[in-house]
């Protein structure tokens, strides 16, 4: 069942997201070469908490952490650990909280010292592909046209991989709501956008084939092959003529610029 967002549900929904964002801001400034992901796992759930909100993922269906730290070929669901980051790793941010009886979830892929240019590209390229996506998100349109946005937009233009298994969603009262978003399909096709309706839109996209699996401990999704895996996502309110993007990637980007270790080229969107 899709629940419709009133005004003030929206607003309520915004604090929520920018929470996100502002936490995502304060990992960018803490990302060096030589901190684990368990460190900046136990910072954020820290952070959540002073900031009068609880983790959404913490023992969400038994998830045993507070956010999620995918590395490298890790897609998503990563495991934080106390492995040390090295440059030249490529860190995905998943962190959800719930304040005020509504939840905010999305995430940001960060560059750690230089890469090499195909990985750089991967990068903006997925990261343009979400806004590529959250352009079509506008009432009256379909799911499948953000779906099939972003799949044109990354598997057709530049030959990635496309996580089919694993989809953007709903968010509201409860972290995974309907519709499910996913980030390949058909033009006019799925669910039809109303105004009102909240929608995390998370690309999930591989360097190579789309092919994934689970590790034993039931959470962490690798690529098949070994090859890097990003992912962006948002929360946006469906509007009519117009979608309001109710988390904030310029604050996470001002930080990012800020903080010398990590290769800010990466976040630039493609024109």
């Amino acid at each position: 069942m899709i629940h419709i967002k009133t005004t003030e549900e929206i607003e309520l929904m915004r604090k929520s997201a920018l929470l996100v964002s502002k936490a995502l801001a304060e990992v960018a400034q803490l990302l060096k070469p030589g901190i684990s992901t368990l460190e900046l796992d136990v910072f954020i759930g820290s952070f959540i908490k002073k900031n009068g909100a609880t983790p959404s993922f913490f023992n969400y269906r038994g998830y045993p952490f507070n956010s999620c730290i995918s590395v490298n070929d890790v897609v998503v669901h990563g495991f934080p650990n106390k492995n040390i980051l090295k440059e030249g790793d490529v860190i995905s941010v998943d962190i959800g909280v719930h304040k005020n009886g509504f939840h905010g979830d999305h995430a940001y892929t960060f560059v750690l010292g230089y890469v090499d240019d195909s990985i750089v590209q991967l990068v903006q390229a997925t990261k343009t592909a979400l806004y590529e996506g959250i352009e079509k998100a506008i009432a009256g349109n379909y799911i499948g046209d953000i779906s099939a946005t972003i799949q044109e937009y990354t598997e057709k233009k530049y030959g990635y991989g496309v996580v089919r298994e694993l989809v953007g969603h709903g968010l509201g009262k409860h972290l995974h709501e309907d519709p499910e978003v996913p980030n390949y399909g058909r033009r006019g096709v799925g669910k039809k956008l109303k105004e009102g309706m909240v929608l995390a839109i998370e690309p999930m996209i591989n360097m190579g084939s789309r092919d994934i699996y689970t590790e034993d401990d039931g959470w962490t999704v690798r690529t098949k092959d070994g090859k890097i895996s990003v992912h962006f996502e948002h929360d946006v309110c469906v509007q009519k003529g117009k979608v309001d993007i109710l988390s904030d990637y310029s604050i996470i980007e001002t930080a990012e610029k800020a903080n010398s270790n990590l290769y800010t080229k990466s976040l630039t969107v493609i024109e």
